[in-house]
Formats: structure tokens, C-alpha cells, sequence
């Protein structure tokens, strides 16, 4: 690949992350459909892990399948595009473990400004599912670099 295709891949995973980072500012903090305007807003948190993957799962006909697909599966991938653009972006997070981090660190940070603004709940179960989604998004990276090695050079 010549320097200028690579300059125009650097440039759209760029404004493929801008895009993502837009949307998941605005489906976190923002969205109506997830109940993120109401008014008078309190506090809610979880400090112990796997309570609320273990109640979304025993209480599942009475949640729904829906809010329980979108609450478990929803915050795996929601964090999947950023474990799998943010190596094609920098060099420094080109290692599993640094995208695991970095995305950990990220879940924390998106939990403590919910538990601040009152918006949504701090979880640190969605903290685990989302660190999981990263992990995620960083093999479909792996395995993206892999195939298209093999077509470019046959390796």
C-alpha cells in the first residue's frame, strides 16, 4: 500500500471513530428511546459485580427479552467499533492487552460522568461488558489485518 492510500485510510477510520464517538455520546447521554431526559434524575449505581447480568437474567420474562438482549448484548457492542477502530488509528494501542485497558479505562470514565450527571446508572457490570465488547472489537482488528495481509502480500 502507497503512502497516499494510507493517508486516505487514515482519514476515514478517523471519521469513522468521530462518528461512532458522536453516537455514543448522544445514545448514553442524550437519547429519548433510553430514557435519558427525564427530569428529576437520582442517583442510581451498582458496586457489585455481576448483580445486574445475574438479575437481568433471572428475572428475563419479566424484563423482556428486550431490555435484557439490549441491556447485556447492547453493552458489549457499543464499545466494539472503539476496541476495533482504535488500533487502525494510533500505534501506541496495537496490542490486545492496551486495547483492553484503554477501553476499560474508557467504560470508567463514560460510568463515573452517568454517576455525576445523573444519567443512566454506574455499573460495574456494564464496565466488565464493555471492556469485553473492546476485546471483542480488537479481535475482529486482529483477524480484519490478517485477511487483508493475505490478500495484499499471500502470508
Amino acid at each position: 500500500m502507497n503512502e497516499k492510500q494510507r493517508k486516505y485510510e487514515k482519514i476515514v477510520f478517523r471519521i469513522l471513530f468521530a462518528i461512532y464517538v458522536l453516537l455514543v455520546i448522544y445514545f448514553l447521554f442524550f437519547a429519548e428511546t433510553t430514557g435519558r431526559t427525564i427530569s428529576d434524575r437520582t442517583y442510581h449505581y451498582n458496586l457489585i459485580l455481576f448483580k445486574e447480568i445475574k438479575r437481568f437474567i433471572v428475572y428475563r420474562e419479566q424484563l423482556g427479552m428486550f431490555a435484557v438482549t439490549a441491556n447485556l448484548l447492547g453493552n458489549v457492542l457499543i464499545f466494539l467499533p472503539f476496541g476495533m477502530l482504535v488500533p487502525f488509528l494510533t500505534k501506541r494501542f496495537k496490542t490486545f492487552w492496551s486495547v483492553a485497558l484503554l477501553t476499560f479505562e474508557m467504560s470508567v470514565l463514560v460510568e463515573l460522568v452517568q454517576l455525576v450527571t445523573k444519567v443512566g446508572s454506574c455499573d460495574v457490570d456494564d464496565i466488565l461488558l464493555n471492556t469485553i465488547g473492546g476485546m471483542l472489537g480488537f479481535v475482529c482488528y486482529a483477524i480484519a489485518v490478517r485477511c487483508r495481509r493475505k490478500v495484499h502480500y499471500g502470508k
